[in-house]
């Protein structure tokens, strides 16, 4: 029976970077014999266009209905100014919640050949691999009430609520002690348990199920010297695991470890490993168009969905290497470019990972 992905490319630089996705992954599915039947859609702005809202009930459907979502970025100025609740952001925490998507996987790796293109000094990061274990479907992003009221002497306030649940909190505690289990046995739970009860209760419950995994030696930190020691020292982590709101801002700041943030694929499963694959950047609105984005993120994004959705393990091992192989030849798109490097767009750098793909 064949496997349906259902891709969404959605805004800005987003239809770009997809585009040169889909060819790598259309190619594995040939070499390799997957049996993948791709279908398009539209979420975002893209289907506010279209629809009226980011996220239409018929595409949500499919996107339950498929085996695994590819997707690329939303949002941009055009939509900046219509009601909140039906802004492009908006589809995409709606696709993440209603398909249970609450585990995000945010690897951070540097591959050799971009030491230089990292914002520190390359034998602070040389060797870096960081996995960021990001809680996706609960804490500030979705909690209520939330909104802006008046207050007695006429000011306006704004508010947003942090819960999290004990079951929520467990079971992404759980993926990270899983993920350390098989990689450096390691995990920092970050938190703000000085300040936050969110965190006091999130700390609590993953010192509970570290009793599960004597294995793997737990440490504790808050946020903001997480944010310190990611750029002091960023090889004393391995994996780390977090809510929502500090995993967010934590893989945006060790993705400028590896270069660029469009080196960072990303993975967000539910409890049976389905999951929707997406590059950890936005949709860029500033270069949209132009054809010089990075689609790096996007190709490993499809390795990442063949790894954890297909278990097809040497198919994802094969478009790591076509990418390595590719900055081995000195190619680079801008936001990873150094000299006597070879500057490349888009779609250049996309065709070059094919013609590795089919080399190997």
């Amino acid at each position: 029976m064949s496997k349906q992905i259902l891709i969404l490319p959605g805004d800005g630089i987003g239809p770009e970077i997809m585009a040169e996705a889909v060819k790598v992954l259309e190619l594995a599915n040939d070499k390799y014999s997957l049996g993948f039947e791709l279908s398009h859609d539209v979420i975002g702005g893209a289907a506010i266009d279209k629809h009226g809202v980011p996220l239409a009930d018929e595409t949500l459907a499919r996107a339950r209905a498929a085996d695994a979502v590819l997707l690329g970025a939303v949002g941009g100025p055009k939509w900046d100014t219509i009601e909140r609740d039906i802004r492009p952001e908006r589809g995409l925490l709606k696709i993440r919640a209603q398909l249970g998507l609450f585990g995000n996987l945010r690897p951070a790796i540097l591959y050799p050949q971009l030491a230089e293109a990292s914002s520190l000094k390359a034998e602070i990061v040389a060797g870096l691999d960081i996995l960021i274990v990001r809680e996706l479907t609960g804490g500030i992003y979705f909690g209520a009430p939330r909104g802006v009221r008046e207050l007695e002497n006429g000011e306006r306030q704004a508010y947003d609520t942090l819960p999290y649940s004990e079951t929520e909190i467990r079971r992404i505690a759980r993926v990270g002690f899983d993920m350390a289990r098989v990689r450096g046995k390691k995990l920092c739970s970050v938190d703000k348990a000085n300040v936050l009860a969110s965190s006091q209760l999130w700390r609590e419950i993953v010192e509970q199920v570290a009793k599960d995994y004597p294995e793997v030696e737990l440490s504790h930190m808050y946020v903001d010297n997480a944010a310190m020691q990611l750029v002091r020292a960023p090889k004393q982590f391995d994996v780390i695991v977090t809510d929502n709101l500090f995993g967010d801002i934590l893989s945006d700041e060790a993705s400028m470890l590896t270069g660029s943030i469009g080196m960072l694929p990303s993975a967000s499963l539910d409890a049976n490993n389905k999951g929707m694959y997406e590059p950890c950047h936005g949709s860029a609105p500033d270069i949209a168009g132009k054809g010089i984005a990075n689609p790096l993120a996007t190709i490993l994004s499809v390795s990442m969905m063949l790894r954890y959705s297909f278990n097809l393990q040497d198919a994802a091992d094969a478009i790591e290497k076509a990418v390595s192989l590719v900055l081995d030849q000195g190619l680079r798109t801008g936001d990873i470019w150094s000299a006597g490097c070879t500057k490349v767009g888009t779609q250049e750098m996309g065709d070059a990972v094919v013609a590795a793909l089919r080399n190997l």
